[in-house]
């Protein structure tokens, strides 16, 4: 791990070509939190592509709108959610319909980074 950032609404462990996102309970993820988000993958990956992972472990909701400003990301290479929760997951899916760029779904963080590695490489 690179660094561990923390936010008002979320924690955010940043590695090599991934961030790990897990957002606190309750939260609406909205276009301030977003541009939030935004400053912290600008200060730690500056060009270079990586992947952005939401563990959800807490029940959050997403304006739909932050995924049109989050695929103008030129160096997001990919985005994953990780939930073995079934309503986490059919959001997942719903949310997938809003976003270019690369977005798969997983069970485990493992399996999120494993892919990650795949697509920055």
């Amino acid at each position: 791990m690179t660094a561990r950032v923390t936010l008002e609404f979320c924690e955010v462990l940043v590695y090599d070509n991934y961030m790990v996102v897990t957002v606190n309970a309750g939260e609406n993820i909205d276009m301030r939190y977003h541009n939030q988000l935004v400053d912290v993958a600008d200060t730690y990956f500056d060009q270079r592509p990586f992947v952005y992972i939401t563990h959800r472990i807490n029940s959050y909701s997403v304006d739909p709108s932050v995924y049109q400003e989050t695929s103008k990301l030129a160096n997001l290479a990919g985005f994953c959610v990780v939930s073995k929760n079934y309503m986490a997951k059919s959001t997942a899916k719903i949310e997938k319909l809003f976003l270019n760029k690369p977005f798969e779904i997983f069970d485990t963080l493992e399996e999120a980074k494993e892919w990650a590695k795949t697509v920055t490489a």
